[in-house]
């Protein structure tokens, strides 16, 4: 079957193929996937103990995803056991072993990845595009660590001998056991990204999906394990926060590769430093997102991006657009044009071809966007939207409209805190500068965008902006739309915790530690 590709950028080619594939499978994969039992996997065999919790969609909570296990400490012991017993013979198997293993469970999540983009789109409410290019993404990340380890001579780099006699080389070498804590609203992407890395460098794994994506999280566990990973190697346990604080607590694991709110992550750093041994936290955690339009920008590309970008997955994604800065000169005309590229955008069931934005993941984030409305309607102006959706599907599920508001304060605390909602501040300027370091003062530090047609305002931008992931005069997206391989996706400040990122090449060498090797002799 020859259909076109789907990424974050390619929102002008020609996807029409890809959308009559999705009408004739779906019926047919929704009913082979959902409604079923889906157990932890340890040490090769599903594990079926623990309390069942019924899982629903967030389209529609008739729509049954499965039944799932909650992992207790016992089974959380025993993940952690096989995947220590496993590591020596991982280990030493070898990088290019690892990678071809590696490899052969990309081709079978490629093999599948019709299957997984639909349960990842019932699962999370994504739209179409948003679930087919969130597998494919994933597929390229397995493959791009690959190549990284491959390139790389697994990490390995001969140093000049000290005397001639010596050979002196340095190489990186695989920490143990990773707890993988993963997210819902990338439950392809960045868990097979975070597993993927921890696994080329040799670690195993003891993986804990979202709760709200134990389907999609089961289903990625089975594709790399049917590539050929040995028994104990990758290990699956469901479960929701006290799970994963027993994971998390494990004296046995080595290292947490960990992506969610920056409370979460800096709470497993600080509990990673109560043990005698430095044990890494790679945490990706959110960021409050802004984006510049200047009196120079193209407004009818700036509207279109920043909608993308703020309403997209109903604003669930660590670099959604959450606030953004236009010079005054020409906010009027900017609104005008966001509006109605806004009021173009569908909400209904994301199943449907039509539908940009389904529902937000559960009711704890219509609470967020209904206490957000309150408050920017005491202290600024509704623009667009604000309001909870009723009536057919929409009793079924919490929808809400993408929403914009101005005239609130900079230190309000919608534009400061992490809404995870589809909820837009507008905030004029008449400086540049002085815009930029407003934006500067969040706690965070993931993505930026800007619009403008001068290269000094751009070069000041990217000078001046505190954050990981910057792009420009994108109608695909103002802050969202990193691919592996072209973009890295690093999170500064509260965004992150080691100041490199995944997608890009100072991924993988963070699940390794280095050793030197300086050798007298012939052997």
């Amino acid at each position: 079957m020859n259909l076109p590709r789907v990424t974050y950028s390619n929102t002008g080619e020609d996807l029409s193929g890809v959308h009559a594939h999705l009408d004739a499978i779906m019926a047919n994969v929704e009913a082979r996937l959902l409604g079923k039992s889906r157990p932890a996997f340890v040490g090769g065999h599903d594990r079926n103990e623990g309390r069942v919790i019924v899982a629903r969609s967030p389209i529609d909570r008739d729509i049954v995803l499965g039944e799932f296990p909650q992992a207790d400490e016992s089974l959380v012991n025993d993940a952690v056991d096989a995947a220590r017993a496993a590591f020596p013979a991982w280990r030493d198997l070898g990088w290019a072993r690892r990678i071809a293993l590696l490899r052969a469970g990309a081709d079978v999540l490629e093999q599948r990845k019709w299957d997984v983009s639909v349960a990842c789109l019932v699962e999370v409410g994504k739209s179409r595009l948003e679930a087919v290019g969130e597998v494919e993404e994933a597929i390229d990340l397995i493959r791009y660590y690959c190549t990284e380890m491959e390139g790389t001579d697994g990490f390995r780099e001969e140093r000049p001998p000290a005397v001639p006699s010596e050979r002196s080389d340095v190489v990186l070498r695989p920490y143990g056991v990773f707890g993988v804590i993963a997210p819902f609203n990338f439950p392809v992407a960045l868990s097979i990204g975070m597993m993927s890395a921890a696994l080329v460098a040799g670690n195993t794994v003891v993986f804990k999906p979202s709760d709200a994506a134990g389907l999609t999280g089961r289903l990625v566990v089975e594709a790399l394990v049917e590539g050929g990973l040995p028994n104990g190697v990758l290990n699956l346990v469901q479960g929701g926060r006290e799970t994963g604080e027993t994971l998390v607590r494990h004296p046995r694991v080595d290292g947490f590769a960990f992506t969610g709110s920056n409370a979460v992550g800096m709470s497993i750093l600080r509990q990673a430093a109560t043990s005698q041994a430095m044990r890494p936290v790679l945490a990706e955690m959110g960021g409050k997102n802004p984006a510049f339009i200047a009196d120079s920008a193209d407004l009818t590309v700036a509207a279109a991006g920043v909608a993308r970008s703020a309403f997209g997955l109903q604003g669930q994604k660590c670099s959604a657009l959450s606030k953004v800065y236009v010079a005054r000169d020409v906010l009027d005309e900017f609104l005008d044009a966001l509006v109605t590229a806004t009021s173009k955008l569908v909400i209904g069931d994301p199943r449907r071809q039509d539908v940009f934005m389904g529902p937000v993941i559960n009711e704890a984030a219509r609470n967020r966007f209904t206490s957000a409305v309150e408050d920017a309607a005491i202290a600024g102006s509704i623009v667009l939207g604000g309001r909870q959706l009723a009536g057919g599907l929409f009793d079924r599920g919490p929808y809400v409209e993408p929403t914009i508001v101005t005239g609130l304060p900079s230190d309000h605390r919608i534009n400061r805190d992490e809404l995870f909602v589809p909820f837009l501040s507008v905030l004029p300027f008449d400086n540049l500068d002085d815009a930029i370091a407003d934006a500067n003062r969040s706690a965070f530090g993931l993505t930026a965008g800007i619009y403008t047609q001068h290269k000094a305002e751009l070069d000041r931008f990217l000078t001046t902006i505190e954050a990981g992931v910057l792009y420009a005069n994108r109608a695909s997206g103002a802050t969202t739309g990193a691919w592996p391989g072209f973009q890295t996706f690093c999170g500064w400040k509260g965004s992150g915790t080691s100041g490199k990122g995944g997608l890009g090449s100072w991924y993988v060498p963070q699940f390794m530690r280095e050793q030197s090797h300086t050798l007298f002799g012939s052997l």
